[in-house]
C-alpha cells in the first residue's frame, strides 16, 4: 500500500511516515520546503521526498494520503486529492487505526513540557529494557529517531491540543485513546484556532472521557484549569504531584504526604532532589537538568512509568542518564565566557519559567553573571498579540531584553519597552540585533535564545560574531 504525506518534514507528520516505512508500507511525502533534520531522517529510510505541492509529485499508485494540519483547501493537491477522491485521512487517525488501537498508550498532554516529559517517560522505559514506541515532537537525544514503532505493548506520544486536519477540527490527541495521561498545565495557547480557556478544555474533556476505568490520569495538584476540567467528569483514578510545598523539607508537613507524589529540592537550581510517594521516598534524582519546571517534567514521567510498571528506583536512576531534548535550554556554544543557550519557550509561562531555572542556575555560582534574554515572537499566538499584555513580566528574571520584531508581528513589539523591568531593545533586522546583543554581553553572561522557529540561524551567527566582535 502507498501512502503520501502532505507536510512529511513536521516533526509529527516525520513521525508518522518513518512508522508506516517501518510497518512496511510505500511511504512518500510533499511540503513546502524539504529541509533536515527531518528529511536527512526520512530520505535515509528510502523515503521519497518531493519539494512543494505540485499535483505531479502525486502517484499513480497512491492509496491514501495522509494529511497534514498545515495544509487548507486552496492547496493544489489537497484540491486534486479532493476532486478525484483519493481516500484520505488525517495523521492522528492513521496513527490510531494502524498502531495505537493495539497499545497500551501513555499520552503526555498540556500547554508545556509535553515533549521533554515525552522524551523522559520514553528513556525510562528504554532504560528498563521494554523497548517502548514513541512519537515525539522534537529530538530526543536518548534516541537515534523521534518516532518508532517499538516492540512492547508500550507506546508514548506526545498528545498535542491542536487540531488534526482541516477537515477534522478535533484536538489530535482525542484520535489516541490513552490508558496512562499526563496533563502538566493547562493555560490558553493557539488563539489562531481556540476562542478561549474554556474552548481548550472542552477537548481535555473529551480526552479525559476516554480514559479507561483501569487507566490513570496524572496531574499538578491545585491547577485550577486543570481541576475544572476533572470536574466536567472524569471516571479514571487520578493522581496528583504536589511539587509547590517541595523547595524546602521543612515546608513539608509529613501527615500531607500521604497521597501523590512529592519532591524535596536539594539545591535551588533542581539538579538534584527527592521524590516521594504516598509519604514513601523512592529515591534522588541527580541530573543535568536544572528549573523547577523539569522537576514537574520528570515527576510526571516517574509516576507514568510507574504505572506501566516500571519501580520508581528504576526511573529515578534513568533519568540521571537522560539527556535533555534538543532545543529545551541546549547550550550552543560558549564564546570568551559567555553562554549561548537555544530554548523553545514561546509562550509567557515557559519563557518565565526557563529565565526563573538560569537565575537559579546563576546563583550557584561564585560570581554570577547576568541574563540576557533574546526573544523572537514567533507561535501564531505571540504573533497575534494574544500573550503581548503578559509578556513584560514573564521577562523580569532577565538583565536585559533583546526581542525581534518580524514582518509577520500584528503588534508594535517596541510597546514593550516601557513594560519590562530590564533593559528592552526591539530590532526588524537579525544582523542588528546580533550586533547589538554582542555589544552589550559581557563575560560571564548566559544568552537566552528562545523561539519555537529556527530564528534566521541566529544562534551560529551570535556565537560568530560573538568570536569576532570587532569585524
Amino acid at each position: 500500500m502507498h501512502l503520501h504525506i502532505l507536510g512529511i518534514c513536521g516533526t509529527f507528520m516525520g513521525g508518522i511516515a518513518a512508522i508506516a516505512k517501518e510497518l512496511g508500507f510505500k511511504v512518500s511525502g510533499s511540503d513546502a520546503n524539504v529541509y533536515p533534520p527531518m528529511s536527512t531522517q526520512l530520505e535515509g529510510l528510502g523515503i521519497a521526498l518531493m519539494s512543494g505541492y505540485q499535483v505531479d509529485n502525486f502517484d499513480d499508485d497512491i492509496d491514501l494520503v495522509i494529511v497534514g494540519n498545515a495544509m487548507s483547501r486552496g492547496n493544489p493537491m489537497v484540491e486534486y486529492m479532493l476532486d478525484r477522491n483519493i481516500p484520505y485521512t488525517s495523521g492522528p487517525q492513521w496513527l490510531l487505526d494502524n498502531v495505537l488501537k493495539d497499545k497500551w498508550v501513555l499520552a503526555v498532554s498540556g500547554t508545556h513540557g509535553k515533549t521533554t516529559t515525552s522524551s523522559m517517560l520514553a528513556w525510562i522505559l528504554e532504560y528498563a529494557n521494554l523497548t517502548p514506541g514513541f512519537l515525539i515532537g522534537g529530538v530526543p537525544q536518548n534516541f537515534s529517531c523521534s518516532a518508532r514503532l517499538g516492540s512492547a505493548p508500550f507506546f508514548v506520544i506526545e498528545a498535542d491540543e491542536y487540531d488534526s486536519a482541516f477537515f477534522d477540527k478535533r484536538s489530535k490527541f482525542v484520535h489516541y485513546r490513552p490508558r496512562t495521561l499526563v496533563i502538566n498545565n493547562l493555560e490558553f495557547d493557539h488563539g489562531d484556532i481556540f476562542n478561549d480557556l474554556s474552548d481548550i478544555q472542552k477537548q481535555f474533556h473529551h480526552l479525559i472521557r476516554m480514559v479507561p476505568s483501569n487507566g490513570l490520569i496524572l496531574s499538578p495538584a491545585n491547577e485550577n484549569a486543570i481541576s475544572e476540567t476533572l470536574d466536567m467528569g472524569c471516571w479514571t483514578p487520578t493522581e496528583f504531584s504536589h511539587t509547590e510545598l517541595s523547595i524546602h523539607a521543612s515546608d513539608i508537613n509529613i501527615a500531607d504526604m500521604s497521597t501523590g507524589w512529592y519532591v524535596e529540592k536539594l539545591n535551588g537550581e533542581g539538579s538534584e532532589f527527592i521524590v516521594s510517594f504516598n509519604g514513601k521516598e523512592q529515591g534522588t534524582v541527580k541530573w543535568s537538568l536544572i528549573g523547577d519546571f523539569n522537576i514537574d517534567n520528570g515527576v510526571m514521567a516517574i509516576a507514568a512509568a510507574r504505572h506501566a510498571g516500571v519501580p520508581s528506583a528504576i526511573a529515578i536512576d534513568a533519568l540521571g542518564e537522560f539527556i535533555n531534548t534538543k532545543r529545551r535550554f541546549e547550550l550552543r556554544g560558549i564564546i570568551n565566557d559567555i553562554s549561548v543557550y537555544d530554548d523553545f519557550a514561546h509562550h509567557p509561562t515557559a519563557i518565565a519559567k526557563t529565565l526563573a531555572g538560569v537565575r537559579a542556575k546563576l546563583a550557584q555560582q561564585a560570581k554570577p553573571g547576568r541574563i540576557l534574554a533574546v526573544l523572537e515572537p514567533r507561535s501564531n499566538t505571540m504573533k497575534s498579540g494574544v500573550h503581548k499584555d503578559s509578556l513584560p513580566a514573564s521577562l523580569n528574571d532577565a538583565d536585559e531584553v533583546f526581542i525581534f520584531q518580524g514582518d509577520k508581528v500584528t503588534w508594535s513589539v517596541s510597546d514593550l519597552i516601557e513594560q519590562c523591568n530590564a533593559p528592552c531593545h526591539v530590532e526588524d533586522n537579525i544582523d542588528v540585533l546580533i550586533n547589538n546583543i554582542t555589544k552589550h554581553a559581557q563575560a560571564g553572561d548566559i544568552i537566552v535564545v528562545m523561539s519555537n522557529g529556527g530564528f534566521a540561524g541566529i544562534h551560529e551567527k551570535l556565537l560568530n560574531c560573538l568570536a569576532t566582535p570587532n569585524v
